[in-house]
């Protein structure tokens, strides 16, 4: 069983750029593979390995500047999740757009899971997802407000074009592991908004901590990795995803005309173009091909 490490923390990294290569190196030396996110704000993303290296890499992390009391959430994969090793310089660790943003500063208040369920069952708290749209689509909170966004960048638009459906409420706000909303929590405290909250550690702590019989939790929470999405007790959820839009797809997408195995789904078979989905068919074939020869197809780096 590997694990994987799902980790975030904002810090001031004045020189990010210095810190990539003897990151990409401990990670590489410790066999861990995964994505992880550099920005002159911290570092965000999710790594897998053994736990040998696990351990190694994520003690290489805390010896950073303002990291000594990094936090990271822990599930397991029985297959690696991810094709390779990656340390990107960005300039945000996750896209809000906001340059003001700073979680640093201010945040709202967190909620522990044990928690959760009686804040969002109170009647005047607003409960608001703060994911992507086709995350939500396969779980979220009962009775949440899904704002149908395309990107987290969309938020603070919907929010400003929102805020009056919220009035005299106080606000409870969730995301995968916590990064989102660290950020969305400290730009509605910069909007005006006295009573903000945000569940600790996200939907991941929640599926980890609270029994499935006491869950308010419906569906399964997408994840960044080839596992797709995860369940109760961190357990796989089994679903797929489209290799066109790389949107989770369900066995009701599969049975959709517009579903073409590498080429389409129906989510994004409108989007894209006859010669997008011919280059998609190209990657398909070759990935197929790969597979055969018992490789591991990755595409460009």
């Amino acid at each position: 069983m590997l694990t994987v490490a799902a980790l975030y923390k904002f810090t001031p990294f004045p020189d990010a750029a210095a810190l990539r290569a003897p990151l990409l190196a401990a990670c590489e030396e410790a066999g861990v593979k995964g994505t992880l996110l550099l920005a002159a704000e911290g570092i965000n993303g999710t790594i897998a390995g053994s736990r040998a290296g696990i351990d190694a890499v994520l003690a290489h992390i805390r010896s950073l500047p303002g990291c000594a009391d990094l936090d990271w959430k822990e599930s397991g994969a029985e297959t690696m999740p991810f094709g390779r090793m990656k340390v990107r310089l960005k300039r945000e660790i996750v896209t809000m757009g906001v340059p003001s943003a700073d979680p640093t500063a201010a945040v709202g208040h967190y909620v522990e899971p044990s928690a959760w369920n009686e804040l969002i069952s109170a009647p005047d708290v607003a409960v608001i997802d703060t994911r992507n749209d086709y995350e939500v689509a396969i779980g979220t909170f009962e009775g949440a407000v899904d704002p149908g966004t395309r990107s987290f960048r969309d938020f603070p638009a919907w929010w400003r074009e929102s805020a009056h459906r919220f009035h005299n409420k106080r606000i409870a706000m969730f995301c995968t592991g916590g990064i989102r909303c660290e950020k969305s929590t400290n730009f509605l405290l910069s909007e005006g908004v006295e009573d903000v909250f945000h569940l600790r550690g996200g939907i991941l702590k929640y599926l980890e901590e609270v029994p499935e019989d006491e869950s308010l939790w419906l569906g399964q929470c997408f994840v960044f990795d080839q596992r797709v999405s995860l369940g109760h007790g961190l357990k796989p959820g089994g679903l797929e995803t489209c290799a066109a839009c790389r949107r989770p797809i369900t066995a009701a997408d599969k049975a959709h005309p517009a579903y073409e195995e590498g080429a389409s789904c129906p989510h994004c078979v409108a989007e894209n173009s006859d010669a997008d989905r011919d280059r998609f068919r190209e990657r398909h074939r070759q990935m197929l091909l790969a597979a055969s020869r018992g490789e591991r197809h990755l595409g460009p780096s």
